[in-house]
């Protein structure tokens, strides 16, 4: 056990936590006045929900012991905790307690569901959501988190995630694309964005998210070292770069430096550098972020045009900058950090192989999910209540009142 190592993680934990509120506020900044509490409401209760799945079987279906050595889920050994010891290391981190990287893991386990709802913002029923996140983080994503962090099939195959570019990104990314097209669109959408109703609420959520993100890459280091420096330095290199360049990319293509994509392309740049954050240098970590200002801004406005309602731009961002970000690490890996331990081409097949399952996988399970939901309980808000606003319609409680 090494003290520094648990303060660490301690601390890391915390400053994940605090992402998911940072990304409340990111998105609730974006939606329409009528919808702001709804949408924060989406975030706050992730925390809620999925801290409880995650301590009943979420973990241990994500790290417990391989179920029939396949290598492809855990099995209920450690259900509520059982055998999660607060004082003894458990089989990842022989620095820490098993309790203590149980709990940073579940940090990631929260934000990754609440990252989809940007998808469906506005109109989707909040009874719906409650039973999405519970199948979704016990279907999709406990599996995907064994496939690469928990002893399972990727992490054998040697695809390198080294803090959630496939297991978080990608993951929420493409069931964001699904739950965009399995809700539908939102009432009156044209295929622009909606006009954002506070950008204050946009830079403060997006500044929440990058402190946070110090936590979800440094601390994915397991440990107060080198690895968790240079992850700090590549963190905020790649997301300052990804600023600039897509407000340079705005700029050119809509006559004005955007407040709004600054914001976004903040976010851009982290999502594109979390798998690599442990295996490269500043100097990858700059193209990087230029990548993603670049490509992510692309996709985003890709999708307007093919009149896809991903309200709050999860795929765009988070789906494409993930595929990126995992395509990138296998690109330059070992480059001033780290170190390259197979053939260049073969790594790059080996991040393919992992973005490919993910995309399939998560598409496939959650459209399931979404439909069964559609069929039965239903997923989307009544057409008045949509038109009100689900702040006053499904929550009884505004976000601004005059």
């Amino acid at each position: 056990m090494n003290n520094g190592d648990i303060a660490w993680i301690l601390a890391s934990s915390a400053l994940v936590l605090l992402m998911t509120p940072g990304l409340a506020f990111f998105y609730g900044g974006l939606v329409r006045p009528k919808n702001a509490a709804a949408t924060v409401m989406h975030s706050f209760m992730a925390i809620g929900v999925v801290g409880v799945v995650w301590v009943l079987w979420g973990y241990s279906l994500a790290f417990g012991p391989d179920l029939g050595g396949m290598g492809i889920i855990g099995d209920l050994s450690w259900f509520g905790l059982a055998g999660v010891s607060a004082t003894e290391a458990g089989p990842y981190a022989d620095n820490m307690p098993h309790q203590l990287f149980m709990i940073f893991q579940a940090m990631f386990a929260i934000i990754t569901p609440a990252l989809i709802t940007g998808a469906f913002a506005e109109r989707m029923k909040f009874g719906a959501y409650l039973v999405f996140i519970v199948l979704w983080v016990t279907v999709v994503y406990a599996p995907v988190a064994h496939w690469v962090w928990g002893g399972g099939w990727l992490g054998d195959v040697g695809a390198l995630d080294f803090a959630g570019g496939t297991v978080v990104h990608i993951n929420s990314g493409i069931a964001a694309l699904a739950a965009a097209l399995i809700v539908g669109k939102r009432l009156g959408f044209t295929g622009s964005a909606t006009t954002p109703h506070n950008v204050p609420m946009v830079v403060l959520g997006a500044g929440l998210l990058w402190f946070g993100w110090f936590g979800f890459n440094a601390g994915s280091a397991l440990a107060a070292d080198g690895t968790a420096v240079n992850a700090f330095v590549v963190t905020n290199t790649a997301a300052a770069a990804s600023v600039v360049t897509w407000v340079i990319v705005s700029w050119i293509v809509g006559k004005k430096p955007s407040v709004i994509g600054a914001a976004t392309g903040a976010v851009a740049g982290l999502v594109a550098i979390t798998p690599a954050a442990g295996f490269v240098g500043p100097m990858p970590a700059l193209i990087i972020g230029i990548g993603a200002g670049i490509i992510c801004y692309l996709a985003v406005e890709l999708l307007l045009k093919l009149n896809i309602d991903d309200a709050l731009a999860v795929f765009g961002v988070h789906g494409i900058g993930g595929v990126w970000g995992a395509l990138a690490t296998g690109l330059f890996v070992g480059i001033g950090f780290g170190a390259l331990e197979v053939g260049r081409g073969e790594q790059v097949l080996n991040q393919i192989i992992g973005i490919v399952a993910t995309l399939v996988w998560s598409f496939v399970a959650t459209s399931v999910i979404l439909l069964a939901i559609k069929f039965t309980i239903g997923l989307r808000a009544d057409q008045s209540d949509e038109e009100a606003g689900l702040d006053q319609s499904i929550h009884g409680e505004e976000a601004y009142t005059s």
